[in-house]
């Protein structure tokens, strides 16, 4: 059969709402091509024309003639050993969002996507299409599912409103200011239209979405939210970082042995329980310097651009400043926890890290002799349960105590800048961190937010402010919050906002 008859078949196979989809998805915003960083707005707005005009005419042509030329160019890319292009990515990324959307083209060369996943050096668990799928997009996506088709042009109308959003932008003025979100898919064109636009104008990224949550938070709730959904419900949805689908993230473990009895049951355990968390795990028995140098440029590997979170359990004897390696030379933690969370493919993407040693030799001591010899390091009990738990301490009352507790426990230190930084003033206002603390508090009253969250949520806010000291040099800097938490439990602020007393009224 001719190809342009079997694309056409193609496309005329799949759903409005579907296209819009395959749209968002194949122009993923964080693909390493020429454009991504720079200001070629011109360019910007190419990508984005397909969308507009779709919305503006409640056609599909322009951007089935997209997904017809992204096939051509497929059919006729030939794979190119070594070196990795622009073309290998954008192939990987088309083929899982038809995997993912199930429309997948018949005549799609397989084999051209086997031969690309080779050049990126993909495991056999690697080559599963639902890592190539961006996390953040699927966020994106359920986020516009939960709206209604009413939903998006009210977002629509917020942003038309702010000038800043929309100044010199020519597919804004395609659109036009009122749209008809009734013909399937239109929906779905408009609000990818919106996320690319904020994307492109650098005012949201994968972790910053303060700016799309306060359009959505514009929105009225009773005609804006599918059935079951609502505003703070879809908003709640995009202050997690994104790690949908699988595999959850790229687990490391490193784990020395010497002197350190059990070490192979840490390696056991920690391995079942990446795997039930979907994680793809690479384990570094005994690790040297040269082997951490090791792992570390293989982490730089364009392939772990897919992953959406990088987990490290890290297992040795330390001190307050350092970990023992296998080969008897010391590691400054300090160094590997800023040098692992700086590598590229990881960034905008949560970071874990297990850092499983001493930090000193200092006890909390327990006196009397009720305490004696009861220890949940004695394994003198029975071990045993199904699934995961067969190889966990099985931990007994008997080794169990809450009358005695360590004062730093149920404790959490937020600070308003990080070691050795400034933290910034307002001339009228005082303290910019409080000041914002206390915004995102008050917002959050009512909604069963946690302290932890708002923490988050600050931290996010705080480091998109622009500050200028306010000596003669006026430097322009940003400013990070950070908190150490020892809490046992989830903090979350009350369901009503309490009125302000009357500073007038006697006292009862």
């Amino acid at each position: 059969m001719d190809e342009v008859i079997q694309v056409t078949q193609w496309l005329s196979s799949i759903t409005p709402r579907k296209k819009a989809k395959l749209f968002f998805f194949t122009t993923h915003a964080d693909a390493p091509t020429p454009t991504v960083g720079s200001n070629d707005v011109d360019t910007h707005e190419e990508t984005q024309l397909p969308l507009a005009t779709t919305v503006a005419l409640h056609n599909f042509k322009n951007i089935d003639e997209f997904l017809k030329k992204k096939v051509n160019t497929f059919s006729c890319y030939n794979v190119i050993e070594n070196e990795i292009t622009k073309t290998d990515y954008e192939y990987l990324r088309f083929y899982s969002a038809c995997k993912y959307l199930d429309v997948v083209p018949p005549f799609l060369d397989l084999e051209k996507i086997s031969a690309i996943q080779n050049k990126f050096e993909m495991t056999d668990e690697e080559r599963d299409y639902r890592l190539l799928l961006d996390s953040a997009d699927l966020v994106l996506e359920k986020v516009c599912d939960s709206l209604k088709p009413a939903g998006v042009p009210q977002m629509w109308t917020a942003l038309r409103k702010d000038r800043n959003l929309i100044r010199g932008v020519k597919t804004i003025e395609i659109i036009g200011f009122f749209v008809d979100p009734n013909p399937t898919g239109i929906k779905e064109c408009l609000f990818f239209f919106i996320v690319r636009h904020l994307q492109m104008i650098k005012k949201i990224s994968r972790v910053n979405t303060n700016r799309l949550e306060r359009l959505i938070a514009q929105c009225d709730e009773s005609s804006a939210c599918e059935e079951g959904r609502t505003i703070d419900f879809i908003i709640d949805s995009l202050r997690c970082y994104p790690t949908e689908l699988y595999p959850f993230g790229s687990c490391l473990i490193l784990c020395v042995f010497e002197d350190r009895d059990g070490a192979m049951q840490e390696i056991e355990k920690t391995m079942e329980i990446s795997r039930h968390l979907g994680m793809i795990t690479h384990t570094e028995k005994n690790p040297t310097k040269e082997t951490i140098e090791l792992v570390k440029k293989e982490l730089m590997k364009p392939k772990y651009q897919f992953y959406s979170s990088f987990t490290c359990w890290f297992m040795s004897h330390g001190d307050s400043n350092s970990m023992l390696l296998a080969d008897g030379e010391t590691m400054e933690r300090e160094w590997f926890l800023t040098s692992f969370p700086d590598i590229s493919t990881f960034q905008l993407k949560p970071k874990v890290f297990f850092m499983v040693s001493r930090l000193g030799a200092n006890k909390f001591r327990l006196e009397g002799a009720k305490f004696k010899c009861q220890s949940a390091t004695c394994d003198y009990y029975d071990i045993g349960s199904a699934l995961i738990r067969n190889r966990m301490l099985d931990i007994t009352d008997s080794v169990r105590d809450i009358s005695y507790v360590q004062p730093m426990m149920d404790t959490l230190v937020a600070y308003s800048t990080i070691p050795d930084h400034l933290s910034g003033r307002a001339n009228t206002h005082g303290s910019i961190y409080v000041d914002r603390a206390c915004v995102l508090m008050s917002e959050n009253i009512s909604r069963g937010r946690s302290l932890t969250e708002i923490l988050e949520h600050l931290s996010q806010d705080l480091h998109e402010i622009l500050q200028e000291t306010m000596d003669e040099d006026r430097i322009v800097y940003k400013q990070a919050c950070h908190y150490d938490s020892f809490f046992r439990k989830t903090l979350k602020l009350p369901y009503t906002r309490h009125p302000k007393e009357d500073v007038h009224s006697a006292p009862q």
